[in-house]
């Protein structure tokens, strides 16, 4: 008799396995469900809550009104590398080149991507830090190398200690990937701990990234990039955009900074696949970085009252929160419930109506932690621990 199509086996995965193996977002399965109820306060989302700013808007519009609607060259536009080279320079105490230097990149997430698989082959390593952005270890996945991670702990304020990151090192090891201020625990490096850090790469002849995306939303003194360490310059990829500080996340406009073989290395890539970043994102970002210092000085400063209200109660509650000293997020521990995150987040959906992230969204060792975003108003802030007390005082 012949078989039906019903009848025959399924096929083989025609998936590549290092594709099929990775798993789904965390934050996105969760939001999943968060998108089939309504009424609900969210504190899971990590994008600022302002619009952008109107100065930036309007550069939009009128890069539209004067028909700048082509291509740019792969690199990105000469006038908008150079002013990102001055701002690093200013800012973050280290120069670069805009003609060999820097590239204008879709967001920061394909800045990361183009250095990963620049850099890297299948057996490689690259040490990280956990709890970390959900896309680091699938991006190092996807580059066919292999992730270690180093976790930070909470009675070090989630700083990378450097004896930690030395023990994770081997001869495979080829980068080291850095994010501080980090999400999603707003813990920064000191200079002393980013000295440490460096010196690691420098004697294991390492490659560092660094994503300096939250960088401006840093609450204390800031010590210089990584970068700018002795020895660090040439071996350092410096990643950074305008989505964060400049509430400008649907514009999708990165950039990164290194040395010329590898930016040269990124831009082959760049311009196979993605080519250019949009005209108009970039003459926006220009404009950003010309005259968008006082709107983000406003952002910062309403972030940082947040910031002390939200801490202020989540350990009223018992739930031990450490003060981040940068980004929009805290990530209090929540042991003291006795439930696990994936539990506690779930249940306070459903009953409260309150959304956060659960802890191991950002790694394995998060069980006992939930991210909560501060990039809310003060009044979903006040209504949103109002209603995480009384789901904590029914547990």
């Amino acid at each position: 008799m012949m078989k039906t199509m019903n009848d025959s086996k399924l096929p083989p995965s025609r998936v590549a396995k290092h594709i099929d193996a990775l798993p789904n977002s965390g934050i996105r399965d969760f939001f999943e469900l968060v998108m089939t109820m309504d009424d609900v306060i969210s504190l899971g989302v990590g994008e600022p809550d302002f619009v952008t700013p109107w100065g930036i808007r309007e550069a939009t519009i009128y890069s539209l009104e004067k028909g700048h609607t082509s291509y740019t060259s792969n690199l990105g536009l000469l006038s908008l590398r150079q002013a990102v080279c001055r701002y690093v320079k200013e800012n973050y105490s280290v120069s670069y080149d805009p003609v060999q230097e820097c590239i204008i990149t879709v967001g920061v997430s394909e800045a990361l991507d183009l250095i990963l698989r620049a850099l890297l082959e299948p057996g490689d390593e690259v040490v990280y830090h956990e709890p970390c952005y959900v896309s680091y270890p699938a991006c190092i996945q996807m580059a066919q190398a292999i992730p270690v991670p180093v976790t930070t702990k909470q009675e070090n304020n989630f700083s990378l200690v450097a004896d930690e990151l030395r023990q994770k090192v081997t001869p495979k090891t080829k980068v080291v990937l850095l994010n501080f201020p980090n999400n999603p625990t707003g813990a920064v490096l000191t200079c002393d701990q980013k000295s440490e850090i460096a010196k690691i790469a420098v004697d294991n002849d390492l490659i560092v990234i660094t994503d300096e995306i939250y960088s401006e939303l840093t609450y204390e003194d800031q010590c210089k990039s990584i970068a700018a360490f002795p020895g660090m310059k040439n071996r350092t990829v410096f990643l950074h955009g305008f989505s964060k500080a400049y509430a400008m996340t649907g514009y999708r406009i990165g950039y990164a900074c290194g040395p010329k073989d590898l930016i040269d290395a990124m831009m082959k890539i760049h311009q196979y696949s993605m080519l250019c970043a949009s005209i108009m994102g970039q003459e926006a970002a220009l404009e950003a970085l010309q005259h968008g210092k006082n709107d983000r000085e406003l952002m910062k400063s309403e972030y940082l009252m947040r910031r002390n209200l939200i801490v202020k109660r989540f350990n009223s509650l018992n739930l031990t929160c450490v003060n981040p000293q940068g980004a929009f997020y805290v990530y209090p521990n929540i042991s003291s419930t006795g439930l696990d995150s994936d539990f506690f987040a779930k249940s306070l959906l459903q009953e409260k109506n309150v959304a956060v992230v659960p802890g191991t969204a950002f790694g394995n060792h998060g069980k006992n932690y939930i991210r909560c975003s501060y990039a809310v108003s003060i009044d979903d802030i006040e209504l949103a621990m109002t209603r995480i007390s009384e789901f904590i005082s029914e547990v």
